[in-house]
Parts: structure tokens; sequence; C-alpha cells
């Protein structure tokens, strides 16, 4: 009996020392200096947004003024709510420096240090340049302020201990695949860094396992049974959309108008990423989106 005592204890004090270690290990890389002093373009910036799900996210279709936060996310570990990213000093980001929003859209990372849950998809704009960061802060500082609260997240034990992010992200964060393909078109390559980066389709069409990482390896575009809600996404990997009688011209006209090759329409969360953001997309862009899905690597 002593022995199990001192066992059990032994396995207590070194859980206590790990949660320590956790708590305290360093995350996130400073900006580079030159950052602040780059001039953001507002409409190159408000582009970005719309396809980077911005106003989709943090904007409450019931109701809620612009991106001040408030849309509930129901996930098997608990409830997430956007946050307010107006320009309100002490409910949104009006306190931030240029820097600050920079570590939390690129790296996930909130101004206290502290790792933001994954439902928020920062890990896609990992590759997001210095002036692009610039560009959307531009865009970020016109928004008028608005006082509504941020709504903390309610996660059950263990997922409510921010600090066991780290070890999350450690083993389920991937950078994205948005570097250019030599001897593919502009178009095409255009094409992969929406798709892989801005627009973060892997984010609801990748299978997730238990703990919601995505089987990048091994089941990318292959749909999820995981959507928040409890919603599904189909695989949209390139021989699925062959398969379900998907072309890019049809392709591209579905990002734009939310409407399909059978004549149906998309609804719930696609419904939302076409009517808040693939619509304001260039034809361009999305005629480039389209090809790359029917041409994935």
């Amino acid at each position: 009996m002593r022995r199990l005592f001192l066992g059990t204890g032994a396995i207590a004090v070194s859980a206590a020392i790990g949660f320590v270690v956790l708590t305290v290990w360093p995350i996130g890389a400073t900006p580079s200096p030159e950052l602040a002093n780059l001039t953001g373009d507002v409409n190159r910036g408000a582009y970005l947004a719309r396809a980077s799900g911005c106003i989709a996210c943090h904007t409450n279709p019931e109701g809620g003024a612009p991106l001040a936060g408030g849309v509930e996310l129901d996930t098997p570990f608990g409830t997430v709510y956007s946050p307010n990213l107006t320009t309100d000093p002490e409910q949104g980001i009006g306190n931030w420096t240029v820097e600050q929003f920079a570590v939390a859209v690129r790296q996930g990372i909130s101004p206290a240090g502290e790792p933001y849950y994954p439902a928020f998809t920062y890990s896609f704009y990992a590759d997001f340049t210095d002036q692009e960061v610039a560009d959307l802060w531009a865009a970020f500082q016109t928004l008028p302020a608005v006082e509504t609260p941020s709504r903390a997240p309610e996660m059950a034990f263990p997922f409510n201990q921010r600090a066991g992010l780290k070890l999350w992200r450690a083993l389920f964060q991937f950078d994205p695949l948005t570097e250019p393909v030599e001897g593919k078109s502009d178009s095409w390559n255009r094409g992969k860094w929406l798709v892989e980066g801005a627009t973060h389709c892997a984010a609801c069409h990748t299978t997730r396992n238990l703990l919601g990482g995505r089987k990048v390896a091994t089941a990318k575009f292959a749909g999820s049974d995981m959507l928040p809600g409890g919603g599904k996404a189909p695989p949209i990997d390139t021989t699925s959309l062959v398969q379900e009688g998907w072309d890019a011209g049809s392709l591209a006209y579905a990002l734009k108008t939310g409407i399909t090759p059978s004549g149906d329409a998309f609804g719930n969360a696609m419904g939302e990423v076409v009517l808040f953001g693939t619509q304001f997309l260039s034809t361009e862009d999305l005629d480039a989106m389209a090809e790359y899905l029917m041409d994935q690597p």
C-alpha cells in the first residue's frame, strides 16, 4: 500500500512539474522591426480580410456589428466565441500595436502571450508577408469602435488549460503549403496560395483526429465530420470533385454564387463562406482557386 501511495504521489508531482513547464514554455517570435514602418493599403487589407474569413467568423449574424465578435462555435471540446476585433480600446483591439496584431494573426498568440484556441485559423496565415499584415492592420483601423464584450470560451477540463495548447501546437500545427511550384502557371500558384493559406479550405475539409488535429499527411481535403455544431464538410480533393461532376468553371461559379452544378445552393458554413467571403473575390482569384483545386498535387 505504501508503494502504491508513493507511486501515485510521484505521478502527481511529475504531472504538476510538467504543467509548470508547459506554463512557462515560451512560444512565438518577435516580428521584424521593419513592420512598424510599413504603410498599409486599406483596400488590399479589406480584400484579404474577406478572403481570410474574418467577417464570417467575427460578425454575429443575429444583428451583430461588423467584426464585433460573438459568433458561437460549438466544438467537441467545448464552446468558443469569436472575439471583438473592432477598434474599441477595452473590448476590441484598439490598444494593440501592429506587432501584437502580427503575432496574433500569424502565430496565434495573444498580446498577453497566451495561445489562441485553434478554432482561430492562424496557422493558415503564417506565411502572410509583413506588407500583407500591414494592409490588414490598416483595414482594421477603419472599423468603428463597438463596445460589445468578448465572451470567454467555455471549455471542459483539461481543454480549459491554455498551457496545454502549447503541446497541441507542437503536435498538430503545420505551416501552410503556400510556396509556389516551379513549372506551374502563375494562376495555379495564386490559387495554391489562396486555397492552402488565406481561404484556409483545409480547416473544414480535412479529416481530424480525436484531439482535433488535422490529418494532413493521410486525409488532406478528404472531408470532415468535426465541424463546429456537428456539421460535415465533403471531400474536395481533385478526384472527389471530378467524381461529383465539378470542373473548374462550375467550381469558380459556385464560389461566386453559392450555386452547385446540380442547381442546389450551398448551405450552413459553406453558404456563409460565400456570403461573407468568396463572392467578393475577383474573377481571376476565383478562377485561380478552381484551377488549383481541380489540379491538386
